[in-house]
């Protein structure tokens, strides 16, 4: 009897394997890791919007439509509750993907407002909150990337055929992504020009 149940089992591991079980999981995990850099590297982000709202302040107080619009923007970020099941919901993601994209453009209308303010652009502690924000956003874009793939490669698990009756069977189910149609374009770190005034860095 004994024999039997564990050779039944036996049986059972071998066909959820060889139906995509063992690759569900996995790539499930994946998912799951790269989220976690994902937010991560957003959160190392939002960390340095103040320092850099208030920097920009001191010397262009006078642009308060661009501070304000970093600093709601900020906001609407911090409300949103970035938990793990966010992933399984895609209106949820949607409205973060959102949110996260309207910082991004907020401060680069700041850093393209900075261009006119020589001694903020010669500020030292603004020098490096800029380059702190330039190598962020490409930590951000290389964290994005990966959990793309790592989507991808799942939802081809969760889609194909035979797996896909396991993913229906333990409840598998298809995972939202950023799809974006200026993906390309607003996945570019900021331009960081130190150069003085009236000489430009061309933008790689």
């Amino acid at each position: 009897m004994r024999i039997g149940l564990l050779f039944l089992t036996f049986l059972s591991t071998l066909a959820l394997s060889g139906c995509g079980y063992n690759t569900l999981q996995s790539t499930d995990e994946q998912i799951k890791a790269g989220w976690a850099e994902v937010l991560n590297q957003y959160q190392r982000r939002a960390d340095l919007v103040p320092n850099l709202v208030n920097t920009v302040k001191g010397y262009a107080a006078q642009e308060q439509a661009v501070l304000l619009g970093v600093t709601n923007a900020r906001a609407k970020v911090g409300s949103i509750q970035a938990t793990p099941e966010l992933i399984n919901n895609e209106q949820a993601f949607a409205k973060f993907q959102a949110a996260q994209s309207e910082l991004t453009s907020a401060l680069s209308r700041l850093l393209v407002v900075s261009e006119n303010y020589p001694q903020l652009k010669s500020d030292a502690n603004f020098r490096d909150l800029q380059a702190q924000l330039e190598g962020t956003e490409n930590r951000i874009t290389v964290a994005r990337n990966r959990y793309i793939k790592s989507v991808q490669d799942y939802n081809v698990v969760v889609r194909s055929v035979p797996s896909n009756l396991t993913a229906m069977m333990f409840g598998f189910k298809v995972k939202p992504s950023f799809t974006v149609e200026n993906e390309k374009e607003i996945s570019k770190p900021p331009t960081v020009d130190f150069s003085a005034p009236g000489q430009q860095i061309p933008a790689k």
